[in-house]
């Protein structure tokens, strides 16, 4: 095999991967038109149409799916073996990506890299920030934080950070006008605001917990939103009540401009954990990162 038959190889992993030349181009530092004209060049070279193109994606062909079921593990195989080469060096060296959500990057991830970093020039850390259970092996990510009760089967997982709790939170001023509901049923006379989920883009079912009774409480109101803190600026502004993370609305409780009810159905839960194949070595830069990371509350 030659040296250019390997980077075409790898870069059609890459289009086939991201099922887009505009992504693919990019994640790759090169321009869309000589990733196309690589693709083309492997087929040409092969005999063979690797990939179906059309105005909106990229799909591999039969025998870019046999050309993948093949190129895959090979690849992985190469790139642990670089990892690998790594260890022979004096410090801990390398980029690790992770997948995670913004609660989760702002809360516990960051504090642990802004420490870590200046410490270890050589490792570099991409955190990519989505909500959605990304599949990591296939979009080849090292590792994933998720809360503790959602992890993934098959998985190493270590714990990151401490419980948490949600909060059901209102406005004073909503609260005079509505009686504060006692029960998770009086949430149907009141106006909630809702949760879109990035992923599936459902409304969320408010999960609530008490003396080992669970409840999925479908709740309505005017607003619905994607986005935490803007559910935390329209409590604040009495359109209703909002279920948040409870440290999201800290300062708020403190300072009386929202107040919390309901607080017996909000028990604490596993936090996060950061969880990775139990099938892949990891690479000194990535121990050092979790060691960094390891709760020890």
């Amino acid at each position: 095999m030659k040296r250019e038959d390997l980077a075409d190889l790898s870069a059609f992993l890459t289009v086939a991967e991201e099922q887009n030349f505009t992504r693919a181009a990019a994640r790759l530092g090169a321009s869309q038109s000589a990733l196309s004209h690589t693709i083309r060049r492997l087929e040409a070279r092969l005999g063979v149409r690797l990939l179906t193109r059309t105005t909106r994606s990229v799909a591999p062909t039969e025998a870019g799916e046999r050309l993948l079921a093949t190129l895959r593990p090979a690849l992985d195989s190469i790139g642990a073996e670089l990892a690998s080469l790594s260890e022979l060096r004096d410090e801990p060296a390398g980029t690790i990506r992770i997948t995670t959500s913004e609660h989760a990057a702002t809360t516990v991830l960051w504090p642990a890299i802004q420490r870590l970093l200046p410490e270890y020039p050589d490792i570099h850390v991409e955190l990519s920030i989505d909500s959605s259970f990304t599949d990591i092996v296939a979009e080849r990510f090292d590792a994933g934080v998720r809360l503790g009760e959602a992890l993934a089967k098959d998985m190493i997982a270590a714990r990151i950070g401490p419980d948490l709790r949600m909060a059901i939170v209102g406005s004073p001023e909503y609260l005079t006008d509505h009686s504060k509901p006692t029960t998770p049923q009086d949430l149907a006379s009141h106006r909630c605001i809702n949760l879109r989920m990035l992923s599936g883009g459902g409304l969320y079912a408010w999960e609530l917990e008490k003396d080992g009774r669970e409840l999925r409480v479908r709740v309505d109101g005017q607003l619905a939103f994607n986005n935490v803190n803007m559910i935390v600026r329209a409590a604040e502004a009495g359109f209703g009540l909002g279920f948040v993370m409870e440290d999201h609305v800290i300062d708020q409780l403190s300072d009386g401009r929202l107040v919390r009810v309901l607080e017996d159905w909000c028990p604490a839960f596993a936090g996060y954990h950061l969880y990775y194949p139990s099938r892949r070595q990891p690479s000194a830069a990535f121990s050092v990162l979790v060691d960094a990371l390891r709760y020890r509350g």
